[in-house]
Formats: structure tokens, C-alpha cells, sequence
């Protein structure tokens, strides 16, 4: 496979990778961004959907098809290039996870968790030494990593970690539990938030980098979920673990903030794998709309099944130009928390309704596994929770908006 550098690299230039689709309008991707698309949903048709419903039924990892998009340059694809990875910008991981998603979800999932919620909080707030160690053997595909904020008990409330860190002497002891933890039984690393001053409520919570495995972390068993099943989520149980103290990520208090970044930059991500849930879903019912026949013709030409159509079409598209918006918001070091929020709750929603709509239009072979469609309305219910639920993303942006008036 060739790696996204080169493919990009041999492009036409229309002012290089960073060129902004916002100056043509958000609809246009510029020449690279648009080859990107290309060789990842190349991949996602050849490699990724035809496996996609075995991976669904067995559960089991797909390694492989994560050490070739490692080879691709996806497993650190907004990584510095200086520690392996691909060093492209958000608006080429969000076009990526796309079409990944729209391959296999359950792949997009692991490819998202990977480089938002593992390699980003490093990229942003790690030492160097930190990043060599931790980030530069996990961008080439071989080693996948982890994301342990949420626990049994604190729900949404990201701020109530009962896990605990204390220092002795020249090492943190971490004790406690973590929950709902992706990639959780093939990780080789993970970013854990536990409390440091219990006094300092969130501003007493601080993260660090924990190898796996390490004595004193455990596994808890593999859950079995409704969808994304060729993913592995257990919880993490701290039990005395140990680890040196330079592993402390950031400063000592700063985990809450760098969790809450990690999330709005997580949000692009699920965003992206909404979009693809829901064109994948285009794509199933239109190819069946097309090769049915009722009535002596097919039912695409149905003035019912036209209009299903065009109001998938409608939340897919208006899904994905929020996305596209909230990651060039980010590129360009803007204020991006609140289009984050509004693109993950517009893709959530157009995946789900156009998997629901999917499957009316397959009809009963919509309810069988022979086709995608049940899968994809399984897949597509994930979006909505993690990540923060919609719940969350209703008060991010309505927060914002009350701030933005200056109430």
C-alpha cells in the first residue's frame, strides 16, 4: 500500500495540503483532501465492507486490516511526522474516518479512538521524551492505544473521578475503576484520568500515560454490545498499579482541561464516522431501490422511496458541512467546541434516521443480516452515547450560545 504522504504529494497543487476548502466554499475539497477521500474509500470498499459483517458476527479485532491502515500513514494521520506519523491536518482525519466509518464502523471506531483519544491528548500536552516513547511506536499500526476517563458510577459528569493517584516517592499509585474503555484488550497504552487533590474537586484531576500491560492493571471482561462488535470495551481496574512518576501528562491538575479537549476533539471524529453510517446507508438503499422491481418497474422510481431518499440525502450532507466546518475551526486555532457539539448531534441523528430509513425501504430484507442495513442501524445508536451523549451536546451548544450572547 502506498503511504497518504506520497499519494498527496503527487497531487496537483492548489496551494498545498493546508489550502482551506473554506475559500472555495465548504461543499469543495481541495485537490489532496479529495485524493485522501479516494484512496480511503477504495480501501473501505475493497478491504473494509466486505469483511465488515464477518468482524460484526465472530467480534474479533480486525489486526489486520489496522496494521494496513497503519501502513497507509491512518493509525497516526494528524501525528507529528517527526514521531511517525502522516502530519495532516483535522480536516484529512474527518475525511478519513468517513469513509473508514462508511467501510466498516466498528473499524472506525478503533481508528478514531487510536488518534483522538489516545495519540491527541500526546500530541497536545506530551514532552518529547513523552512522545517518543509513547506516541512514535503507535502511528505505524502495530500498536493501538486507549482512553479511560468514564467510570461505573459518574456517567456523564466527567469531572467525578473516584480513581486515584498518589505519589510516593518517585512513583504514582493509581487505584479504581474505569468504564466503557474502547480498544481496551488490544491496547499497549492508555491515557488515564484520575484524582490528585480530592479537594480541588475537577481542578484536582490529573492525567497519565499507563503502559499495557503493567503489574496492578487489569481487564475486566469483554462487553457484548448492541453494535460496533468488532470492537473489544472492558473496564480497566487499577488495583496498586505503578508507574514511574515522569508519566504524569501535562501538569498536575490539568486533566480535566486536557479530557475536555480531548473530547471536543473526539467529537470531529464521531461526527465523521456518523456521515459515514449515514451514507452508507444511502448507499445500500439506493443500489436495492434500483434493483427492485414493484409493479412492473423499480422502486427507485417510487414517489415514497424518492422522498426517503432525498431526506437522508439532506441530514447526510448538511451532517457533513458542519463537520468539514468544526474541523477547519480547529485547524485555523479557532473556537471550535460548540460546531464540534452541533456536528457530532447532526451526524448522530443522520445516521440513525438514515439506517431507519434504510431499512423501510429494503423492507423485510432490511431485518435480516444478509444485508447491511441492520447492521448499520445497530452501529449507528453508538453515536449517540459516547463521546458525550446528545444529551451533553445540547448543553455544549447551548452554553456556548448564551455565552456568545454575553448572557
Amino acid at each position: 500500500m502506498v503511504p497518504l504522504r506520497h499519494v498527496l504529494r503527487a497531487a496537483p497543487r492548489l496551494g498545498g495540503l493546508w489550502a482551506r476548502p473554506a475559500a472555495r466554499g465548504l461543499a469543495t475539497l481541495s485537490e489532496e483532501h479529495r485524493m485522501l477521500k479516494k484512496t480511503c474509500g477504495d480501501f473501505a470498499d475493497s478491504v473494509l465492507a466486505p469483511a465488515a459483517a464477518g468482524y460484526d458476527k465472530s467480534h474479533e479485532f480486525p489486526a489486520g486490516h489496522v496494521r494496513q491502515m497503519g501502513e497507509l500513514g491512518l493509525m497516526g494521520i494528524d501525528s507529528p511526522e517527526e514521531y511517525g506519523g502522516a502530519g495532516l491536518d483535522t480536516l484529512s482525519y474527518a475525511v478519513a474516518m468517513e469513509e473508514i466509518s462508511r467501510g466498516c464502523a466498528a473499524t472506525g471506531t478503533i481508528f478514531s479512538a487510536h488518534n483522538s483519544l489516545y495519540l491527541g491528548p500526546l500530541k497536545y500536552n506530551a514532552t518529547p521524551e513523552q512522545l517518543q516513547r509513547h506516541m512514535q511506536p503507535f502511528t505505524g499500526g502495530q500498536l493501538v492505544g486507549c482512553f479511560a476517563l468514564s467510570e461505573p458510577g459518574n456517567g456523564s459528569d466527567a469531572g467525578a473521578a473516584s480513581t486515584t493517584a498518589v505519589l510516593k516517592e518517585d512513583r504514582w499509585v493509581l487505584n479504581g475503576t474505569k468504564s466503557w474503555i474502547t480498544n481496551s484488550w488490544e491496547a499497549s497504552g492508555v491515557v488515564v484520568f484520575a484524582t490528585t487533590d480530592k479537594a480541588k474537586k475537577h481542578r484536582g484531576i490529573s492525567a497519565f500515560i499507563v503502559p499495557m500491560p503493567t503489574p496492578g492493571l487489569s481487564l475486566g471482561k469483554k462487553e457484548d454490545k448492541l453494535g460496533i462488535r468488532a470492537t473489544s470495551t472492558a473496564n480497566l481496574i487499577f488495583e496498586d498499579c505503578e508507574i514511574p512518576r515522569e508519566n504524569l501528562l501535562g501538569k498536575e491538575g490539568d486533566g480535566f482541561k486536557i479530557a475536555m479537549r480531548t473530547l471536543d476533539n473526539g467529537r470531529i471524529g464521531i461526527a465523521a464516522q456518523g456521515v459515514g453510517i449515514a451514507q452508507a446507508a444511502i448507499d445500500c438503499a439506493i443500489d436495492y431501490a434500483a434493483k427492485r422491481n414493484a409493479f412492473g418497474s423499480p422502486i427507485l422510481k417510487m414517489q415514497c422511496i424518492q422522498s426517503k431518499l432525498a431526506d437522508m440525502e439532506l441530514r447526510t450532507e448538511s451532517a457533513r458541512l458542519l463537520m468539514y466546518k468544526a474541523s477547519l475551526l480547529k485547524d485555523e486555532g479557532k473556537n471550535f467546541t460548540k460546531m464540534a457539539a452541533m456536528s457530532k448531534l447532526a451526524a448522530s441523528e443522520a445516521a440513525t434516521f438514515c439506517a431507519h430509513q434504510c431499512i423501510q425501504i429494503l423492507g423485510g430484507m432490511g431485518y435480516v443480516s444478509d444485508m447491511p442495513a441492520e447492521r448499520l442501524y445497530r452501529d449507528a445508536r453508538i453515536t449517540e452515547i459516547y463521546e458525550g451523549t446528545s444529551e451533553i451536546q445540547r448543553l455544549v451548544i447551548a452554553g456556548n450560545l448564551i455565552k456568545e450572547y454575553g448572557l
